[in-house]
């Protein structure tokens, strides 16, 4: 079990770029912070990487594939440190996976 993901939780792509959580939760907090869950919107922004001879190809997106299997918020599964998702390019091209540096540690789940 791992700390649930919450919208202050950090995490990056695997080149350095920023993941940021939009969720349309707002019922649930924990940290003081929504929840995310697999259905909510992940975007990058600043992520570097690009492909020779420098064509830019950044991470833009992520899709989880393997979310939270037991916990739920609002008929969703909930996203935790062992979560994994999927860094995308514009393209759908996967990048790797997302880094996730830092999250609340009050609320657990599976």
């Amino acid at each position: 079990m791992g700390g649930l993901l919450n919208t202050a939780s950090m995490l990056m792509c695997p080149h350095g770029g920023t993941v940021s959580a939009i969720t349309s939760n707002t019922r649930v907090n924990a940290g003081g912070s929504p929840l995310v869950r697999a259905s909510d919107t992940f975007v990058i922004a600043g992520c570097p990487f690009t492909l020779p001879p420098a064509i830019p190809s950044p991470c833009v997106s992520v899709q989880w594939v393997s979310p939270d299997t037991r916990s739920q918020v609002m008929s969703d599964y909930t996203l935790s440190e062992a979560s994994v998702g999927l860094c995308l390019a514009a393209t759908q091209a996967p990048q790797g996976t997302v880094l996730i540096s830092n999250t609340q540690q009050q609320v657990t789940g599976e």
